[in-house]
């Protein structure tokens, strides 16, 4: 997919953001693909192969025609998988935060809502899956990507219950935005350890009369495993619990299956030169792993987890819609234009969670600073050439364990600030966030080095 079309499109959102007259700069950092096996683990007789894309949206806020006080204002974390072999497509929101720092009402709400129709939407979905998936924990913390933001005294984070309802107003509005377009369409909702009646009460009294927007699609509590719209992940005769749950980072779902998959394993001997805690180690480690259990019983067991009984509110969201793509079919490995390479991504990620501080306005504005001054030297220094790959027509007698991932024949993307970074104005009309394309945005103009 070419960020610019989905540069483009969160543009022309801001565009008729609601409120007063001010300027918004947006960075859409978008990886080229790459294989992952990641995704079902714990699959038989083999996990099916995935391309992985992570996805970094930044929009920061200032006065027109004012450099000097721009902040960042909000920030969303995804990870995109493609599996081709079902033609479908996961979208995990990984984070998603404000600072508080900009004018009222946030863009929060709209861009995420714009990332999401995106790749719901038929007309605009960049890869060719027919079914996709969108999938997200909401846990309320202080802050998730803006450091010590939650010490700003003009950030009013969501509680515990307020998030869950965020989450699910934000989807409707998604749902109903892509109705009408789509053959099919799912929405589910579990907050563990509550009942139907529970969780259905605690909402709403956490909506109020805010959910005025309502889908046609109703809500379903329970998990979405048993809907008519196709799992992505390929399944085989036996039955397993593989094939149901999607492994995410930093999702307690994960750890679950982790505990299930070596509650009963026998002990590996591990490799003399074998990294303790590598990604190669733990694919390897779950290979062989049983997972017995039920997709029911994983979710009643799931309650009494710790993330979710803690004493407070946590919610599991699923959002699913079948429907064939427009996107042209390609290599799911080719990268296209506007997309940046891993590192230029990590680097960029890490500069912002761990190197930046939102505490007070003053280091909001520096932060903000920083870290576009460091996308902007990323995409002027020379990419790193990948090393030719040279694949044997027919493959050697397999003697020693191969990598669990194939190289990437593709070399690495040419970052280019004035495809992945744009600048608008919002004019302070009341207008809603619409999915149509609009046109005459300004582009961010790059600012070359000047040589001595």
């Amino acid at each position: 997919m070419s960020t610019t079309k989905l540069r483009d499109h969160l543009l022309s959102i801001l565009k008729n953001q609601a409120g007063p007259r001010r300027e918004f700069h947006l960075h859409v950092l978008l990886t080229s693909p790459r294989k992952s096996n990641a995704l079902f683990p714990f699959a038989k007789p083999k996990p099916p192969r995935a391309y992985l894309q992570d996805l970094l949206v930044l929009v920061s806020e200032g006065d027109v025609g004012d450099e000097s006080a721009r902040v960042l204002v909000c920030a969303i974390e995804i990870q995109v998988y493609h599996l081709a072999a079902t033609e479908s497509a996961v979208v995990y929101v990984s984070k998603v935060d404000s600072t508080g720092m900009g004018a009222k009402p946030a863009p929060t709400a709209a861009m995420v809502r714009g990332v999401l129709g995106f790749y719901l939407d038929p007309r605009t979905r960049p890869i060719t899956a027919k079914h996709v998936w969108v999938q997200l924990f909401a846990r309320a913390q202080g802050h998730y990507l803006f450091p010590n933001s939650k010490e700003y005294e003009g950030k009013k984070w969501l509680g515990d219950t307020q998030l869950c309802a965020w989450w699910r107003r934000v989807l409707t509005r998604v749902a109903a935005d892509v109705e009408g377009r789509v053959d099919k369409i799912g929405l589910w909702y579990m907050l563990p350890g509550q009942s139907e009646d529970e969780a259905t009460n605690l909402l709403r009294l956490a909506l109020g009369t805010r959910e005025a927007c309502k889908a046609k699609t109703p809500w379903v509590y329970g998990h979405p495993y048993k809907g008519d719209i196709p799992l992505p992940c390929p399944k085989s005769d036996e039955d397993n619990l593989g094939f149901y749950i999607p492994y995410f980072d930093d999702c307690p779902k994960a750890r679950f299956l982790d505990e299930l998959a070596h509650a009963d394993a026998p002990p590996r001997k591990r490799a003399r030169l074998e990294v303790p805690d590598s990604p190669r180690k733990r694919t390897r480690d779950r290979e062989g792993s049983e997972l017995k259990v039920s997709v029911d019983e994983f979710w009643e067991r799931m309650s009494f987890r710790q993330e979710c009984v803690s004493g407070a509110v946590t919610g599991f969201f699923a959002l699913a819609v079948s429907g064939k793509s427009a996107a042209d079919p390609c290599s799911p490995l080719a990268p296209e234009s506007g997309q940046v390479s891993g590192m230029f991504y990590k680097r960029v990620l890490t500069m912002l969670t761990t190197m930046s501080e939102f505490g007070r306005r003053e280091d909001g504005v520096k932060a903000t600073e920083t870290v576009e001054r460091a996308i902007r030297g990323l995409c002027e220094e020379a990419p790193v050439p990948r090393e030719p790959v040279d694949v044997p027509k027919t493959p050697p007698r397999r003697t020693v364990a191969l990598p669990d991932v194939s190289p990437n024949p593709f070399a690495e993307p040419s970052a280019n600030l004035e495809q992945l970074a744009g600048r608008v104005v919002a004019e302070g009309r009341a207008a809603a966030a619409t999915t149509e394309t609009v046109e005459h945005v300004r582009v961010l103009s790059v600012r070359k080095k000047n040589k001595s």
